[in-house]
């Protein structure tokens, strides 16, 4: 059964969604997104990733309608998810449809708004146990990477790079500085201390980013949010990235050589535990 989407006011069937050519979104990448994760028909933080969804319609100027959350209820029921085991909801807010010109338009259009829910599936543990590849890339984004824009090009090539080169994670490197993944935020370990850079315009302020870090504090291990320069990273114990549907997601091998001993370490097992703990306390699961 084809699966049902929002868009402008109305859900109907993917295949009779269309979008005008003059939308901003297609034209200048002049968009917000956001995607919420899921469990068991539950939503996790989906008060924070609203929260970053206005602090970005705020600052670009981007009207989101009111409403939001019930939609994504809505489209769980709609798609069959209210039971499904994990799903995400993607919701793009763009400036609207009118004729080609880099200014707003004047006076201004309604938002188009689009959205749809998927099921996802986390990797087998045997995969998760073997731990993961990245490869170190050029940041080549814009200087407000904290925003939640659909401007992902540098993202993509990103990506891509890590793709071609066999790996799961593209790890961006700018000025020396480890910032975070192409789609997702990372962390390292050295010996027992846990750092990630801190939230700035440089990164994307993840929300399961922030959720570790608390339940890092909560567990007792040491934190530091500051700059990691490539070369410190490679020293690094440990390595995990952070995301929606990456969860807590350990790297062993960094540009082909191992990170630490190669394995998956004691600090990221214990975080990521914590965060299914997380989970199975906010979306009233069992215990996983």
């Amino acid at each position: 059964m084809e699966d049902t989407v929002f868009l402008n006011g109305e859900f109907m069937p993917r295949s009779r969604a269309r979008i005008s050519p003059d939308d901003r979104g297609f034209l200048f990448g002049d968009g917000l997104y956001e995607v919420t994760p899921a469990y068991g028909g539950r939503f996790l933080a989906m008060d924070r990733h609203l929260a970053r969804l206005r602090r970005g319609s705020e600052t670009l100027s981007i009207p989101v309608p009111e409403g939001i959350e019930a939609l994504h209820i809505e489209l769980l029921r709609r798609n069959h998810l209210e039971e499904a085991e994990m799903a995400i909801v993607y919701l793009q807010v763009t400036r609207g449809t009118a004729p080609r010109s880099h200014a707003f338009p004047d006076p201004p259009v309604p938002a188009t708004v689009y959205a749809w829910a998927k099921p996802f599936q986390r990797p087998p543990m045997e995969e998760w146990e073997e731990g993961y590849s990245a490869v170190t890339t050029p940041d080549r984004r814009w200087t407000r990477a904290d925003l939640k824009t659909v401007q992902l090009l540098p993202q993509v090539l990103g990506q891509q790079a890590a793709r071609e080169a066999g790996a799961t994670d593209a790890l961006l490197v700018k000025d020396g500085i480890a910032l975070e993944g192409a789609h997702n935020n990372v962390f390292f370990v050295f010996g027992e201390l846990l750092v990630t850079h801190p939230a700035s315009n440089q990164i994307l302020p993840g929300i399961t980013r922030e959720i570790v870090l608390e339940l890092a504090r909560e567990e007792g291990i040491p934190v530091e949010e500051r700059a990691v320069p490539l070369e410190e990273a490679k020293c690094a114990s440990e390595m995990f990235y952070t995301g929606t549907t990456t969860e807590v997601r350990p790297t062993v091998r960094l540009d082909g050589k191992p990170v630490g001993d190669g394995g998956v370490g004691p600090v990221t097992r214990r975080l990521h535990q914590a965060f299914l703990g997380r989970i199975s306390r906010e979306c009233g699961l069992a215990p996983v």
